[in-house]
């Protein structure tokens, strides 16, 4: 069949069966039905052109024999339709009126309007038929889309399922915590356009952002603990402060921020020995705790390795919820209670692939671009009024990120906490 189909510069040639009659077509295709012959012995094809300048209309074939088991019917069939005889059938069955698809169908489009033509010509289907319009395919960086790469994915174990928060399926999506609004933000913000393009994934992650920052509660985490102990805390005179789960939706209500003798801060916001610029807290520096008061790091105790074991500090203890006149602190950290807190398994995903366009790059299969660290799964501690989290609730931790409870291995119940991590708090993908 590819032989004698032709070129664009010489037409085609007749099969030497396309004059058979209708009586004997009908024949062979039920037997091809029914399971007489083997997997490419036989084809149905369109009587259209062999001549026509369109290499698509050149007697198209329209069912095959496979002889395999169908997820739906089983065994039931052994022969099945080729997608351009089944799209264009199907969106006229469904009374669809604008068929969208991508460029690459744009030379199947004559295909599409002949056999629905065709077929209204002959009363199956009434005026108006369906039609095609093409637009350009919305590709992302970094990102895999094409189904059967996907699938390479899922069954080469690459991601752990369809449903992997890495995957840019809609079940993924979910599962990581995008938002149906955030998406059609980003939609809409692509538009749409003829010429093929690759959209960079931080405008999604943007828009994704932008849902969540007014809509979700927000709440401390600490994903890198390290403890600091607060050397003149006294019992009964300390105080904690409440405060909004969200400083412009005061409907989201509060929860108290109780500080203990013993907390956690962020490893990322102590440095021993200050880099230029660093606005944390130091060796005898002072930050103010979000919620809190202003402390100072007294000392700090190590390991016999050298590594920070804790770190101890002191409390000013007229700076609660407020700042004395003249007195200034480098920064706001956030912190959660080392005795109250409740301990959470965190998977912090990034991108699934090292190169720009990972199935475009000549010579390599697309797995040779796989991050081997797109997933990395920590223990962190988040404040306990998360305690009765339910399964895809979202929040903010404050100053890291957008987070989600996974929608199946988050288990409040069982004191078994599971958070996805969705999107940063800013754009931190290199350029």
């Amino acid at each position: 069949i590819h032989t004698n189909r032709g070129n664009f510069g010489q037409a085609g040639k007749n099969s030497p069966y396309r004059d058979r009659t209708p009586d004997e077509n009908l024949t062979l295709f039920r037997e091809m039905r029914d399971g007489k012959f083997k997997d490419g012995e036989h084809v149905l094809r369109l009587k259209i052109d062999m001549a026509h300048p369109n290499i698509v209309m050149r007697d198209p074939v329209v069912y095959r024999i496979r002889h395999t088991d169908h997820h739906r019917t089983g065994s039931k069939w052994c022969i099945y339709p080729l997608y351009d005889f089944t799209h264009c059938i199907s969106d006229a069955l469904e009374n669809v009126s604008h068929s969208i698809c991508t460029l690459e169908f744009e030379n199947n489009r004559p295909l599409y309007d002949w056999i629905v033509a065709s077929l209204a010509e002959l009363g199956i289907f009434k005026n108006p038929v369906p039609h095609q319009y093409e637009f350009a395919r919305l590709n992302l960086t970094y990102t895999i889309t094409s189904k059967r790469k996907l699938l390479q994915l899922v069954e080469e174990k690459h991601v752990d399922g369809w449903d992997d928060p890495r995957m840019p399926t809609i079940s993924g999506m979910r599962r990581r915590g995008y938002t149906a609004a955030g998406i059609r933000l980003f939609i809409q913000r692509c538009g749409i356009s003829k010429s093929p393009n690759h959209v960079d994934v931080p405008m999604l992650e943007t828009a994704i952002r932008e849902d969540l920052e007014n809509s979700v509660p927000r709440i401390m985490a600490v994903l890198k603990p390290i403890k600091l102990v607060l050397t003149n805390f006294v019992a009964g005179e300390t105080g904690s402060r409440e405060a909004d789960f969200h400083p412009q939706h005061p409907e989201f209500g509060k929860r108290l921020c109780e500080l203990t003798p013993e907390i956690y801060i962020d490893s990322d916001d102590f440095q021993e020995v200050p880099e230029k610029g660093f606005q944390r807290l130091t060796l005898g520096g002072e930050v103010r705790l979000r919620h809190s008061y202003v402390i100072k790091c007294d000392e700090i105790i190590k390991n016999a390795d050298g590594s920070i074991a804790e770190l101890r500090g002191s409390i000013d203890p007229a700076t609660l919820g407020k700042n004395p006149e003249g007195r200034k602190v480098k920064g706001v950290i956030h912190w959660v209670s080392a005795t109250k807190a409740l301990k959470a398994e965190v998977r912090l995903y990034e991108r699934l692939f090292t190169e720009l366009q990972p199935d475009n790059v000549e010579g390599h299969d697309f797995v040779e671009f796989i991050n081997p660290d797109s997933l990395k799964v920590i223990s962190a501690y988040i404040e306990p009024s998360i305690a009765n989290v339910q399964a895809e609730d979202r929040y903010q931790f404050e100053r890291v990120g957008y987070f989600v409870a996974d929608r199946y291995d988050c288990d409040a119940k069982n004191g078994q906490l599971v958070f996805n991590k969705t999107v940063g708090l800013r754009d931190i993908w290199k350029k």
